[in-house]
């Protein structure tokens, strides 16, 4: 009898330690696959946003500057004489007056590829031909009217006063117009991106 109980006893032992190992080893395989997931998961979130804000960090837009001559284009040249770093985007196109730049031109250049169009003059006291700075402010109005009117961001034109003594401004607003287009993305007008962006010297040859 003592034989048989405690036989009786190493099975019921066995068989608890059985089970309980069991048991265990069923919670660790649990947690286990779980926290794989919630890992597998956690690393798939973060890829899908990275992997659009890094398309986003790449995207390198591409600017059109109509830059008066006596006042904005030597602030430029003043820029990169004096080794001023900002983001060489910008196609610089040297207007004898900003008043010059008809909104057509503006359009023409988001139509052939820009994705934003920087317009830049003379202070109003500072004007070379007296009036042509409030004739640039005019004529950009009509442009900004315009671009609102084919549905796209107000944000891809820009008009600033900036005189010949202002290079650090230049630098700066061409830095805040670039990290602007580059959180819009390219212009639903522009060309595809492995296109040149191609401006004709029409635009070149207007006399003042």
């Amino acid at each position: 009898m003592a034989k048989r109980s405690s036989a009786r006893d190493a099975e019921s032992r066995g068989a608890r330690g059985s089970s309980g190992k069991a048991r265990r080893g069923g919670a660790r395989s649990a947690r286990g696959s779980s926290g794989k997931a919630k890992r597998s998961s956690a690393r798939g979130a973060s890829k899908a946003p990275g992997r659009a804000g890094d398309d986003r960090r790449d995207f390198d837009p591409r600017v059109v500057a109509f830059a008066c001559n006596w006042c904005s284009y030597p602030a430029a040249d003043a820029a990169g004489i004096n080794k001023m770093q900002y983001p060489p985007n910008a196609r610089i196109i040297r207007v004898m007056c900003a008043g010059r730049v008809h909104p057509a031109f503006v359009l023409k250049a988001l139509e052939l590829g820009a994705d934003g169009v920087l317009v830049s003059g003379c202070h109003f006291a500072d004007c070379h031909y007296l009036f042509g700075a409030k004739r640039a402010a005019e004529q950009f109005e009509k442009a900004a009217r315009l671009v609102s009117l084919l549905g796209l961001e107000a944000e891809r034109v820009r008009f600033e006063q900036i005189s010949a003594a202002e290079a650090p401004k230049f630098v700066r607003v061409m830095q805040e117009f670039v990290e602007d287009l580059r959180r819009l993305g390219p212009s639903p007008l522009g060309r595809a991106r492995d296109e040149d962006l191609h401006l004709p010297g029409v635009v070149g040859e207007e006399r003042t």
